[in-house]
C-alpha cells in the first residue's frame, strides 16, 4: 500500500461526510445516527496528481463496554497502525470533550504524524471559538466544514505536501486487477473470510448479523495471485429493511456487484440455500457477472457418507436453469478450502475473458447442430451456417441463421449447453444472438 490517510475521532464529528468529500463518491454511510461507520472503510484520493488511500474509521470511544464500541475502537488503533498520516477530527459545536482527550492522548503516545480537523467551521463567530483546539498541543490545525467543503482544499495540499513524489500508475494498476466481490445475506460469515484470506482483522466480526454495513476493499498479494476483494453487507429480504441503513447497504451491496468481476456468493451451510440467496444470484446473472458459490460454515454441519455431494445436488436445483456453476464448501472459520475458493474465482476471471477462434467454435457447434437440428417454425426449416465470437466484457456468440425470430428459448438453451460443455464457461454468463445471414 501507498501513503495512507486514516481519519480518526469520535463518533458523530462528520468523519464520513469528509472521506465522502474527499473521496468524491457516497462511499460511506452518513447517516445521523452515531457510530454508523463500524468499520475501517477504504477510498483512494487524487489531488494534484498526488494519490494517496484514505481510510474512514468508526468513532472512537474509550473505556466503553458496549460491543460494537469496544471492536470500534480495536479498528481505530489498528488503522493508526497502518496510516502513515491521522486527521483527527474533533467538532467545533462541542469543544474538546473527554473523548477528544482520550484519542489525543493515544495520538501523542502513536508517533505518527496528526493534522488536526475542526468541523462545522462555517461562520465568523465558530472560527473565533475554534481557537481553543490549539490546546491539543499540535501544530497542524485545519478549521473546515465537510458539508460545503469549504477548507478542504487547504488540508488537500498540505496532505499532498507530505508524499513522496509518485505517478498515477498505481491507480491504473489496481484497475486492471481482478475484482472479486463477496456477498451474501446477513452473518454468513464474508468478513470471516476476507479476514482469514488476509491474515488481518480488516472488518469487524461479531455474532450480530449486518456489522458489515459498507463494502470493504482489499487487495489481496499473497502466493503470486493479485486481486482486490470487496467485502459488501448483507443483503435482507426487502421485509426486514426498515432502517435506512438497511437501505443504504443493499445499494452498497448491488454497487459492489456492478464493480466487480465475479461474485463469490456465499451461503450459510446450516440452514442451505434460501430464496434470499436465488433472489441475489438473480440480481448477479442480469448484471451478467462471474459466480462461484461458497457453502460456508461446513465445519457446523454433521457428515455422512456423500452428504457433500448430496448437498450440492439441492443446491444445482434450486439455482437452475443456472447450473453451471462452480460450487465449493468452506470453512472461514477453519479456512478450509478457502485458496481453493480464490482459485476458482480467478479461474472464473479467466474464463469470462475467454477468446475462442471462429474455426474452433465452428467446427464444435456444427457437430451439434447436426446432431439436433433447430425444430421448422411455421413450416420454415431453420439453417444455421455459422457461429463467431464477438468482442464484449462477456463471452458473447452470433449464430447467423436464415430465420433469427423463429429460433425459440429451449434451442438457444442447447446451444449455450453445447457451449459450456465444450469450452470453460463455468460460472460464466454467456450472451447468444441471432443474425439474419
Amino acid at each position: 500500500m501507498g501513503f495512507t490517510v486514516a481519519i480518526i475521532g469520535r463518533p458523530n464529528v462528520g468523519k464520513s461526510t469528509l472521506f465522502n468529500r474527499l473521496t468524491g463518491d457516497r462511499h460511506a454511510i452518513v447517516d445521523d445516527l452515531s457510530g454508523v461507520t463500524r468499520d475501517r472503510h477504504y477510498g483512494m484520493v487524487d489531488w494534484n496528481g498526488k494519490i494517496f488511500d484514505l481510510i474512514d474509521t468508526g468513532g472512537f470511544v474509550a473505556h466503553s463496554s458496549d460491543v460494537f464500541e469496544r471492536e470500534i475502537r480495536r479498528q481505530v488503533q489498528i488503522a493508526i497502525e497502518e496510516a502513515s498520516l491521522l486527521l483527527f477530527m474533533m467538532d467545533v459545536t462541542t469543544g474538546i470533550t473527554d473523548f477528544d482527550d482520550d484519542v489525543i492522548k493515544l495520538l501523542r503516545r502513536c508517533g505518527k504524524p496528526v493534522f488536526v480537523i475542526v468541523n462545522k467551521v462555517d461562520n465568523n463567530r465558530r472560527h473565533l471559538d475554534a481557537t481553543e483546539f490549539y490546546a491539543a498541543g499540535f501544530p497542524d490545525i485545519f478549521f473546515l466544514s465537510s458539508i460545503s467543503g469549504s477548507g478542504t482544499g487547504e488540508l488537500l495540499d498540505a496532505v499532498a505536501a507530505r508524499i513522496p513524489g509518485e505517478d498515477a500508475s498505481e491507480l491504473k494498476e489496481l484497475e486492471a486487477l481482478p475484482r472479486f466481490a463477496i456477498v451474501g445475506q446477513p452473518n454468513v460469515g464474508k468478513s470471516t473470510l476476507l479476514n482469514a484470506l488476509t491474515g488481518q482483522e480488516r472488518t469487524l466480526v461479531t455474532d450480530i448479523a449486518g456489522t458489515t454495513r459498507d463494502a470493504i476493499h482489499t487487495r489481496y498479494r499473497l502466493f503470486d495471485k493479485d486481486f482486490v476483494l470487496v467485502d459488501t453487507a448483507g443483503v435482507r429480504k426487502k421485509s426486514v429493511v426498515k432502517e435506512d441503513l438497511e437501505f443504504y447497504t443493499v445499494i452498497r451491496t448491488i454497487k459492489a456487484i456492478d464493480e466487480c468481476d465475479v461474485c463469490m456468493l456465499m451461503i450459510d451451510a446450516t440452514t442451505g440455500i434460501e430464496a434470499q440467496d436465488l433472489a441475489i444470484l438473480n440480481m448477479i446473472e442480469k448484471k451478467k457477472k462471474g459466480v462461484v458459490i461458497l457453502v460456508n460454515k461446513w465445519d457446523l454441519v454433521a457428515k455422512e457418507t456423500n452428504t457433500m455431494l448430496r448437498m450440492e445436488e439441492v443446491i444445482r436445483e434450486r439455482v437452475a436453469p443456472f447450473r453451471d456453476i462452480p460450487i465449493i464448501f468452506i470453512s472461514a472459520v477453519d479456512k478450509t478450502r478457502i485458496f481453493k475458493a480464490m482459485e476458482t474465482g480467478l479461474e472464473v476471471y479467466n474464463s469470462k475473458n475467454l477468446k475462442v477462434s471462429t474455426s474452433k467454435l465452428n467446427e464444435v457447434m456444427q457437430e451439434a447442430l447436426e446432431k439436433y437440428h433447430p425444430p421448422a417454425v411455421r413450416g420454415n426449416y431453420i439453417q444455421i451456417k455459422y457461429v463467431t465470437q464477438m468482442p464484449a466484457q462477456v463471452p458473447t456468440f452470433v449464430f447467423f441463421t436464415n430465420y433469427p425470430n423463429d429460433i425459440r428459448e429451449p434451442y438457444r438453451n442447447y446451444l449455450e449447453n453445447q457451449l459450456r460443455e465444450h469450452f470453460p464457461l463455468s460460472g460464466v454468463p454467456i450472451n447468444i444472438f441471432f443474425r439474419k445471414k
